[in-house]
């Protein structure tokens, strides 16, 4: 690995740890690629892992139009989850488990059991690997100062990610036309959002098999077991401490976050 991706994975891998922000990386350094940012994420990865963390699945990010209008990034990114990462139950503690600037939003999680090794893989070939969907939380969060992100700052910095929350709830995917799911967000008890699930990319099933393709193109599968989050149904939401958040994903289940 480069000297400039361990340069700013470690500039990341320090903020993830003190809970500090960092310039946006592009401004600092404007030659910066995707395929720079990729080769910085898997850095910072290599760090949690050196320190224990085990890789539980993958996310994708930014795949709706609600979310890139707001961010102000126009194509997908993507990035790893951890073992510390899932947040088993309700309660999420801002300080304890690290976060920044964290934003809640609403996901449909698919839980693999084959793998799915891009380039080629269809939506087909999605579903077909797939034991189950669930209900989700994913608390996206930056180390970049202030959310100022482009798609380089978001791919570097592990795509946003923050924590994620599983309900309870499985589903088999065959049983439900996963585009046309509905999930309806409340905080602290008031309507909040309500999306479908073709805001990701027309159907969930083809922002995964997106991501098993631009991973494949690197060389990184979709793995038996893996978690893999498909991105947000909603608009992101700020949090902090005291706001419970809770969705429901009509014919499927429900899932809170609660945090302190």
């Amino acid at each position: 690995m480069g000297e400039t991706a361990r340069r700013y994975g470690g500039i990341l891998y320090d903020a993830l740890r003190g809970r500090t922000v960092v310039a946006p990386l592009i401004e600092t350094d404007p030659s910066l690629t995707i395929d720079d940012a990729y080769a910085i994420s898997l850095d910072t990865l290599a760090r949690r892992i050196a320190d224990g963390e085990t890789v539980v699945g993958k996310k994708i990010g930014v795949t709706s139009k609600a979310v890139q209008d707001m961010l102000g990034v126009h194509q997908p990114d993507f990035g790893f989850l951890t073992d510390r990462m899932w947040v088993r139950g309700e309660t999420i503690d801002i300080a304890a488990h690290g976060l920044i600037q964290p934003r809640a939003e609403a996901e449909i999680a698919f839980l693999l059991d084959k793998d799915l090794n891009g380039p080629g893989v269809t939506a087909q070939d999605v579903l077909a690997a797939t034991a189950a969907i669930a209900p989700c939380f994913e608390i996206v969060d930056s180390r970049i100062e202030g959310w100022r992100i482009g798609i380089v700052d978001t791919v570097a910095d592990n795509a946003s990610c923050g924590v994620f929350v599983l309900g309870e709830a499985r589903a088999d995917p065959r049983d439900h036309d996963l585009p046309a799911l509905k999930v309806e967000v409340t905080k602290n008890g008031a309507p909040l959002s309500e999306g479908y699930g073709r805001a990701v990319q027309g159907s969930p099933l083809e922002a995964v098999a997106w991501l098993a393709n631009t991973l494949g193109a690197y060389g990184e599968p979709l793995k038996a077991g893996d978690v893999i989050l498909s991105g947000s149904l909603v608009p992101l939401e700020p949090a902090r401490p005291g706001d419970v958040f809770e969705m429901n994903l009509l014919g499927v289940g429900a899932c809170a976050a609660r945090f302190v």
